[in-house]
């Protein structure tokens, strides 16, 4: 704020105050929520079979099968490439000790 908006008392918006919507729908953070209840009792398998124990996939899991259903989630975030490389490759060598 200036001493020029002070003496016109021009408004300011506050940049934090955005009208937002939600980017979750309740359908989805309710099966979001069934899921971790799952993942708690132990009964949360992934695709392959294996019991679910990391509360990061739960969630993962409760988003994909509330896509599934076209409740309002958002965009999976794109794969990020591997290691980037330059043309040349390095060897690591053990450093030899002169004696």
């Amino acid at each position: 704020m200036n001493l020029r908006d002070l003496v016109t008392g021009t408004q300011f918006v506050v940049a934090d105050q955005k009208n937002t919507m939600a980017k979750y729908s309740k359908t989805a953070q309710k099966k979001v929520e069934k899921t971790m209840r799952e993942r708690k009792r132990g009964t949360l398998r992934s695709g392959s079979g294996k019991k679910v124990t990391s509360r990061k996939q739960a969630i993962a899991i409760g988003l994909s099968e509330a896509r599934k259903r076209g409740a309002k989630v958002p965009k999976k975030a794109a794969k990020k490439s591997g290691r980037k490389t330059s043309g040349t490759t390095r060897r690591k060598t053990a450093k030899k000790r002169g004696r």
